[in-house]
């Protein structure tokens, strides 16, 4: 049974909050974005406490918070607010992508390439084929495309397609944070994690510039997608100086690398606006040249950027679900349960496909699918350049792409854990914990630390 003083502290404070929201409904944004920022990290807090005594994760329960007491549903925390925030949840997520990348070691990419090339390529191409076709097959009922040509019909199955092979880094940085898994399962999740965002990123803009012999005159912007393909490789070589930079100043300066991180992230979120470069992608590359390349001891970064982690994991889910949008999920509420649903079958089917090479660990190729099912971060990006690139119905097709994501990221943290669970490393605390019986035969994990 839930305790009765976590939810009536939940309920005192969306009543406090309520009326600083009618007393401030005339104040200057900056002050009211700062007021809805401390509630939402405060009915967050609660509501991971409380979602954690029902046995679900932290993450979902920051994500249900912000869903209920943002411009969705109760209105607490306004639109405005919301968009005035997410400088903040740029900077948070890229300090949590700059922890995927210091756990990324070059050894064991080099150790496990085949294994895990295989993983990622399964867990890219069947979501891509299976929801191309599918959309081709009922274009003409696909409220995007029911009055499309058909070479826009298959531009819209495509773009779909490959946005739906997008996974989640953060997510799982988060939750292998909240339940201390560092088994080889979750090591070997963030690494495929990683890389499928990476070859997805790539696929995305490759596919913008294949369609452009398909569409209609005017219903893509090529310029969108030779813009994005050229953001792409500047992010990866930004990210590298900016390890670089990092790396320099660790070793001459052994003090204040907390503030050091998060000034690094904030400059890493204003890169992204100022020079429209993924921030995402940045943060990265920069924690994979500080793990691989530089002679920083990354340990001590990973000690900083965990101690810290929980303000940053509150701050990012709770302003991600306040700004999730569920209009279309109303209105379109069975193509997204079927997109959904086609996603994870053919996710599973995918690491099925891997798990026939005898160097993909079984664990892998069975409980794997249920770890990529996050989906947020770099998603919401190439949806953002979907918009951009299809004048014509970019705003519906990022829409629909943004009721999916939300979707995922409140069961993704669910499936996550279940995976783990059936994998034996939910160790209560216990890290590093390898089960020779189930995961052996595999390069895909390396020794102790390793991914």
């Amino acid at each position: 049974m839930l305790p009765r003083y976590s939810i009536a502290s939940l309920f005192a404070l969306g009543l406090m909050m309520a009326l600083f929201h009618r007393v401030t409904a005339a104040g200057p944004l900056e002050a009211r974005a700062t007021l809805a920022l401390g509630f939402l990290l405060l009915a967050a807090l609660l509501g991971g406490d409380l979602a954690q005594r029902a046995r679900l994760p932290r993450l979902t329960g920051y994500v249900l918070v912000g869903l209920a007491v943002g411009p969705a549903w109760l209105g607490l925390v306004r639109r405005d607010e919301v968009e005035a925030l997410q400088f903040i949840e740029d900077a948070a997520v890229a300090l949590i992508a700059l922890a995927a990348g210091l756990e990324i070691k070059l050894a064991a990419l080099r150790e496990g390439r085949v294994a895990l090339a295989r993983a990622a390529g399964g867990a890219i191409v069947f979501p891509f084929l299976a929801i191309t076709l599918v959309v081709l097959s009922v274009g003409r009922w696909f409220p995007l495309t029911v009055h499309q040509p058909v070479g826009d019909v298959v531009a819209v199955a495509a773009a779909l397609g490959t946005l739906a092979a997008a996974s989640s880094p953060a997510v799982v940085v988060a939750m292998i944070n909240e339940l201390d898994a560092r088994g080889p399962l979750a090591r070997t999740l963030l690494t495929v994690t990683v890389m499928k965002d990476v070859a997805v990123a790539l696929l995305f803009t490759l596919v913008l510039m294949l369609l452009r012999v398909l569409t209609s005159a005017g219903a893509l912007n090529l310029a969108v997608a030779a813009g994005a393909l050229l953001g792409l490789t500047v992010a990866v070589a930004v990210g590298g100086l900016l390890g670089f930079a990092l790396g320099r100043y660790l070793k001459l300066v052994r003090r204040d690398t907390a503030l050091l991180l998060v000034a690094a992230a904030f400059l890493t979120a204003a890169l992204g606006r100022l020079a429209h470069l993924d921030g995402i992608l940045v943060a990265l590359a920069a924690g994979f040249y500080l793990e691989n390349f530089s002679t920083v001891e990354s340990e001590r970064l990973r000690h900083e950027l965990q101690r810290g982690s929980l303000p940053v994991v509150v701050a990012f889910f709770a302003v991600t679900g306040a700004g999730l949008r569920v209009g279309v999920l109303q209105e379109l509420w069975p193509w997204v349960l079927l997109l959904v649903g086609l996603r994870a079958v053919s996710l599973r089917v995918g690491l099925r496909w891997a798990g026939r090479d005898p160097r993909v660990a079984p664990a892998l190729a069975r409980e794997g699918w249920l770890g990529l099912l996050s989906q947020s971060g770099l998603g919401l990006g190439l949806a953002q350049v979907a918009r951009r690139a299809f004048p014509e119905w970019g705003v519906s097709l990022e829409a629909l792409v943004i009721a999916m994501i939300g979707v995922h990221e409140i069961v993704g943290p669910i499936c996550f854990r279940l995976a783990l669970a059936r994998a034996g490393e939910l160790t209560g605390g216990r890290a590093d914990v390898e089960r020779p019986g189930d995961l052996a035969g595999g390069t895909v994990v390396a020794a102790r630390g390793g991914l």
